[in-house]
């Protein structure tokens, strides 16, 4: 299908819960004023284990948000996932009885899915017997039912899926249903991705991995491209975009957040975990997004939102895949890492930041790369340090990279209509 004959895309919708808040007015407001949403753990007692920070959706009560008798049946990254898609729809003023529903669909990703209920149900079943397994364990945890809830009470009745491609997930959502849209399949796609990983089980993986820092300072955990990083803080939360094709949504006098142009998606093919050598997978799929868009140059693009992990590999690998897309111009892009203050929500991860993104477009305003202290000689880009910037910018790059050598890029553009 040639660039001619694509239709367009706009992002109408959008709704979030994240460390910073539990809406996107909330968790943007954060982002705006430099805070930080990592705090100790307080979802099981971590007192004595190595890792004891995590950026937690703090004063959560799913009942009181969805019903004592549905939340109690409902994970917790699926709780996150149904109220951000609530507020996307509502944001977007989107009158779901008054579309045709076969034509529009759920993707939402989760890396990791209901894990909470998995280590709840072997725990319980080591002591009771496993036929004794409560009959909502599997209903509730595995990783595609965020999707399948938010179809059912949307009442959505196209593609719903679930990628579960780790830290690249979110954006492999939006991405696909960009696509789906753009190729005619549907006018109106909820896209996002939702996590609650912050588990004994789950934070204990990645400690033994040595991915996780293991400091007791808030203010110096999430520290991307900052000498003294040492790894990741887990997050939680979700993020939903409501897309629609661009005719569908100015024939119903929605107002526009901003486009999305492009995609572009990669594989390293390489290692189970590290990124490949400066990042040459991340590279071409940055390169790919911008080709996807009909051919934007590099130059055009003012802003990425990296994935910035706060590892040294990843921060690293990162910066030298910028270099390679865009020559000379990386020193005149801005970059950050809104992970300094969420933390990384792994399969939430792309969606919470493709919502800051578009927004960073739309309110003129780039986010800063929070904790930043010291330089680090191999990354050696303006990664707005600190405080963040009034700047008018037309395009902007999402990153989001994944164990496993997935690469998942997102272009936006500024909506001028």
């Amino acid at each position: 299908m040639s660039n001619l004959q694509r239709r367009r895309v706009v992002i109408t919708g959008m709704g979030a819960v994240t460390p910073l808040g539990h809406n996107v007015a909330e968790s943007w407001d954060a982002v705006r004023a430099g805070t930080c949403g990592i705090a100790p753990i307080t979802r099981y007692d971590a007192s004595e284990r190595k890792v004891t920070l995590a950026a937690e959706v703090k004063d959560w009560d799913g009942a009181a948000l969805l019903g004592r008798q549905r939340a109690k049946h409902l994970a917790r990254f699926t709780q996150f996932a149904l109220i951000a898609a609530r507020e996307a729809v509502e944001t977007a003023a989107l009158d779901t009885a008054s579309i045709d529903t076969t034509r529009a669909g759920v993707i939402v990703s989760s890396g990791i899915g209901g894990v909470e209920e998995t280590e709840n149900q072997q725990t319980s079943c080591l002591k009771r017997g496993f036929d004794r397994c409560s009959p909502f364990y599997i209903p509730s945890g595995i990783s595609n039912m965020a999707a399948g809830e938010v179809a059912i009470e949307m009442g959505f009745k196209g593609m719903c899926t679930c990628p579960v491609t780790a830290c690249a997930g979110g954006s492999n959502a939006v991405g696909d249903a960009f696509r789906h849209i753009r190729d005619g399949y549907a006018e109106v796609m909820l896209a996002g991705g939702t996590e609650a990983a912050i588990t004994p089980l789950s934070i204990g993986g990645f400690t033994t991995m040595r991915a996780l820092h293991t400091g007791a300072d808030p203010k110096a955990a999430s520290i991307p491209f900052d000498a003294r990083r040492s790894g990741f803080v887990m997050g939680e939360g979700a993020a939903m975009l409501l897309l629609e094709e661009r005719e569908h949504a100015i024939a119903r006098g929605a107002k526009i957040i901003a486009e999305v142009v492009g995609y572009g998606v990669t594989c390293d093919a390489r290692h189970i975990t590290a990124p490949a050598p400066d990042g040459e997978g991340g590279a071409r799929a940055m390169a790919q997004a911008l080709e996807d868009a009909g051919g934007v140059a590099p130059e055009a693009v003012g802003y990425i939102n990296a994935h910035g992990t706060s590892t040294p590999l990843n921060d690293r690998c990162e910066t030298a895949a910028i270099k390679t897309v865009f020559g000379d111009h990386a020193h005149q892009l801005a970059v950050s890492s809104t992970k300094s203050m969420t933390g990384h929500m792994l399969g939430a991860a792309g969606a919470v930041e493709a919502v800051f993104t578009a927004l960073a477009l739309h309110d003129d305003y780039l986010p800063a790369t929070i904790g930043y202290v010291e330089a680090d000689p191999d990354c050696d880009l303006d990664y707005i340090p600190n405080e963040g910037r009034a700047k008018r910018v037309e395009y902007a790059l999402s990153n989001s990279l994944g164990f496993g050598g997935h690469n998942a890029c997102l272009l936006f553009k500024k909506w001028e209509g």
